[in-house]
């Protein structure tokens, strides 16, 4: 069984998994891209927009977070997912404002600290503005970033480039309601201009201090929030003599609030991440037990060497009318191990298990709403 809890930053929703004490830190609870796509598919899944793992540090840090995007292709970084991640560390342990995380991503350390409102103030560090760095083929401009005009689908857009340690074009338009989102969107993710694809975001000035954006994300298509994409945008907006330093940018979800420091050249952004609900997933929703058991097409090499043929047998579809290898049975040892669970405990038992861990979570996420009620 694989315990999980669902929070959503502006709409903007991840499946958290907390595997902060596992002892081998490349295990992401045999989670593949496969898996994830089952995991967030939002009819014969959970739902979301993406997987977030809590794992042991590597560097120093206080955690590691790794996020996959609902395709299953692994972002650097995602702005939303860390405020979730936050919130989800605090429930979880108990933890009251100030509070404060120093997070290992494929982004660099990221800083999340918990606010006396609720919110989360994110230390996103500074943007990259070369192009070698974002990465894009997109020239130097003299503004200080990489912008040019690319042809996408027949029509011209003027585009800025910017990096979070993830990738995000940016293009002002005079009225961001107007765009087509979906065709143009996906159109420009894939751009040779970007080798690594890119986050797309169409940006509205309403006034220095106010911008309207609408969100593409990379490996994800449309969400209703991307906080490092609302951070590259204030960037580049910035830089092309738009924007403040500091603005508000509403995005579908809701606002968020960004501010470059001048001093340290540092991104903060600050805005909310709620708890939505607390779970387990059924092993049928993989075919396979998961938890560190075996996976279904994990063939042991003795039997891969008898009959390769048994690695390719998914026995939650194959073997629905009985076992197709008995004798020789690809699944067994998960099966035994299930079944060894099973039997050890009542379904009280079980049920009660996870009852009290989503109770004690819960309680401590009333008891801090509570607190902070004016």
């Amino acid at each position: 069984m694989l315990p999980f809890s669902k929070y959503q930053g502006l709409g903007n929703d991840f499946l958290l998994l907390d595997g902060r004490s596992l002892e081998d830190s490349e295990d992401v609870f045999g989670l593949t891209p496969e898996r994830v796509q089952r995991l967030c598919d939002r009819r014969f899944g959970v739902g979301g927009d993406g997987v977030i793992l809590a794992l042991p540090p590597r560097e120093g840090g206080e955690l590691r977070m790794r996020i996959f995007n609902a395709d299953g292709t692994e972002p650097e970084m995602c702005g939303n997912g860390i405020r979730c991640l936050a919130r989800f560390l605090a429930d979880s342990d108990g933890d009251v404002a100030p509070r404060r995380w120093e997070v290992e991503t494929l982004a660099g350390r990221i800083v999340p600290a918990l606010a006396e409102d609720g919110r989360i103030r994110v230390d996103m560090g500074a943007p990259f503005l070369t192009p070698d760095t974002i990465p894009t083929a997109l020239a130097m401009g003299e503004e200080g970033l990489p912008v040019g005009v690319l042809e996408v689908l027949g029509q011209p857009l003027a585009v800025a480039a910017a990096g979070m340690g993830n990738p995000h074009a940016v293009v002002p338009v005079d009225d961001v309601a107007a765009i087509d989102l979906d065709t143009l969107g996906a159109a420009l993710e894939v751009h040779e201009a970007f080798p690594a694809r890119t986050n797309v975001h169409f940006v509205e000035v309403i006034a220095p201090d106010h911008l309207v954006m609408r969100v593409w994300e990379r490996g994800a298509g449309p969400t209703l929030a991307c906080g490092t994409g609302a951070c590259a945008t204030l960037v580049a907006c910035h830089l092309l003599g738009l924007a403040d330093r500091q603005a508000r940018l509403d995005l579908p979800g809701g606002p968020l609030e960004i501010d470059w420091d001048e001093a340290s050249g540092h991104v903060f952004m600050t805005g909310p991440a709620e708890a939505v609900f607390d779970g387990v997933v059924a092993p049928s929703l993989f075919g396979d037990a998961l938890d560190g058991l075996p996976a279904a097409d994990a063939t042991p090499p003795a039997v891969a060497e008898v009959n390769p043929d048994l690695a390719a047998i998914d026995c939650a579809t194959a073997c629905v009318n009985g076992c197709l290898r008995p004798e020789a049975c690809a699944s067994a040892d998960a099966r035994a191990r299930v079944t060894a669970l099973l039997e050890g405990r009542s379904l009280d038992d079980l049920v009660a298990l996870a009852g009290e861990s989503l109770e004690s979570r819960t309680r401590g996420r009333l008891s801090r709403d509570a607190s902070a009620a004016p």
